[in-house]
């Protein structure tokens, strides 16, 4: 019983590591739950199409982004900035998009590398 008393213990330290963020870390955009994103802030399909992007949800599956910054909001919740590594837009024309760090992390929208 011990064992597994430590073993759940330890599994929820790991947890809580991998929930801290700094800016600089690299993660990977995984799948949505559902048809579109939930918890990462992606914009509509006519914002995108108005600044000259090409709205095409699915090649954000597997992109590399790394955090530009780390926003604390009132209920407690972490708002981070993304930005592709390889230095490309999002969509051809987004430059950054925001996402619910911890809400997306459980929900496996947003992959730590």
């Amino acid at each position: 019983m011990i064992k597994y008393v430590a073993a759940f213990l330890l599994s929820g330290v790991f947890l809580n590591a991998q929930e801290d963020v700094k800016v600089g870390d690299v993660l990977e955009i995984g799948n949505p739950e559902a048809r579109t994103y939930k918890h990462i802030e992606v914009p509509r399909a006519n914002f995108i199409i108005k600044r000259g992007g090409i709205a095409d949800y699915k090649t954000l599956k597997g992109e590399e982004v790394v955090v530009t910054s780390i926003k604390e909001k009132k209920d407690g919740t972490q708002e981070i900035k993304i930005k592709r590594t390889n230095g490309h837009r999002f969509f051809g024309s987004h430059p950054v998009i925001a996402a619910n760090y911890k809400e997306a992390l459980a929900s496996g929208e947003l992959r730590v590398q």
